[in-house]
């Protein structure tokens, strides 16, 4: 499942207006996030319209808040382990926020700039699906041997970066078997 030209091959594409150009071309940071729309609720099509800006304001009480956001995620990982591509990697997807990255001896900032943004299907709460670890995990090798200066230690959750304002992908995602998943999957295993 090599990239080519951004996209990941074998990823249905849906491309999100919410992009633009990496003001340096950086590709060095990996922030995972998890979502459901409505709030638990898995499956349909509200998260592909949020991220092309054609979500229904009146299709559920939630979306009456959100549906004017501008937002994006280079992939988004359904809960079988579908792959969903909305902005290439060599472009900036609008995911991260305020945020911030302690990268070496400094702090950075506009971590969009320089991140790829990936979202699970999934409420925080509740596990995330062996479909979706594996999917995620072929996706990071993917990445990791496409960007040389993305590394295992700089993938990284929406929370470590945004502590004060979001929580995900939350306490039910498994660090731990995550990377070994990606370990195994570089040697080959």
């Amino acid at each position: 499942m090599p990239i080519e030209q951004g996209w990941l091959s074998g990823a249905r594409r849906v491309p999100s207006p919410n992009c633009d150009a990496r003001p340096a071309g950086e590709v060095s940071l990996l922030v995972l996030h998890s979502i459901s729309l409505p709030p638990g609720i898995f499956g349909g099509e509200h998260i592909e319209r949020l991220f092309t800006n054609r979500l229904d304001p009146v299709a559920h009480p939630f979306f009456a808040a959100i549906a004017g956001l501008r937002v994006s995620a280079h992939l988004l990982i359904r809960r079988d382990g579908e792959l969903v591509q909305f902005v290439p990697f060599h472009r900036r997807a609008w995911h991260a926020g305020r945020s911030c990255w302690r990268d070496g001896p400094r702090w950075r900032t506009a971590l969009n700039d320089f991140s790829v943004g990936i979202e699970l299907e999934g409420d925080e709460v509740g596990p995330y699906t062996g479909a979706q670890y594996e999917a995620l995990s072929v996706a990071c090798r993917e990445l990791l041997a496409t960007y040389p200066a993305l590394g295992v230690a700089r993938i990284t959750g929406h929370a470590h970066v945004a502590p004060l304002r979001k929580t995900d992908p939350g306490p039910a995602f498994d660090w731990a078997y995550f990377r070994q998943r990606v370990a195994a999957l570089r040697r080959g295993a």
